[in-house]
């Protein structure tokens, strides 16, 4: 993971999304806050602003930090805060993280998980020969171990991530990419290259 700049929010995004779910909460009697009864969903109204969430975003993983392919992928508003526990977020522009549908499972409603926005961008680290992802060592313990339980939460260093990552630094190494593309598309990679020198 590495720090996502929160952007603003759109200018149709308080008609299109706000103010529908709040008035669809209103007609169903939910009390935004309150957390949901169990069986209650929620209007996904979000989905109306996902191509400007993807386009905010530049299209990055705010979890993985790898760009999500439309068509190939699915890019996902993940509610970093519970829209079950406080439904008073849930058309909430601030609140939304833009996530690969993988990713977004997997956080599902856990509270254990560093928010992208507060993150900083040394607190993560990527050794590149394997891929493997972990705490900066330099860090205090309480942040450590934050950052310990997010990479275990999220799976980030499954075999599968390992990977991908190792995948993107090695095109890169070997120049079937740029290093342009690499920053565009597995910003995470990229910085920890540049951090080590290796680009």
């Amino acid at each position: 993971m590495i720090h996502v700049e929160e952007q603003p929010e759109p200018a149709n995004f308080d008609g299109d999304v706000r103010q529908k779910g709040l008035a669809n909460m209103r007609r169903r009697g939910i009390d935004p806050n309150q957390p949901l009864p169990s069986g209650i969903k929620l209007k996904p109204c979000w989905r109306e602003c996902l191509d400007d969430l993807y386009a905010s975003y530049e299209g990055i993983c705010a979890y993985l930090a790898v760009y999500i392919v439309r068509g190939t992928g699915t890019a996902s508003a993940d509610h970093f805060v519970a829209k079950s526990a406080q439904p008073s977020l849930a058309y909430e522009w601030r609140n939304y993280r833009l996530a690969c549908l993988a990713m977004n499972r997997i956080k599902n409603k856990f509270e254990d998980v560093l928010d992208p926005f507060e993150v900083e961008n040394d607190w993560f680290h990527l050794e590149l020969v394997s891929g493997r992802i972990y705490p900066n060592p330099s860090l205090d313990q309480p942040l450590m171990d934050s950052v310990e339980k997010t990479i275990k939460r999220l799976k980030l260093d499954e075999q599968i991530h390992r990977k991908m990552r190792l995948e993107h630094f090695l095109d890169c190494i070997n120049k079937q990419v740029t290093q342009n593309h690499l920053r565009r598309h597995s910003p995470f990679v990229y910085y920890e290259a540049k951090r080590q020198g290796l680009l």
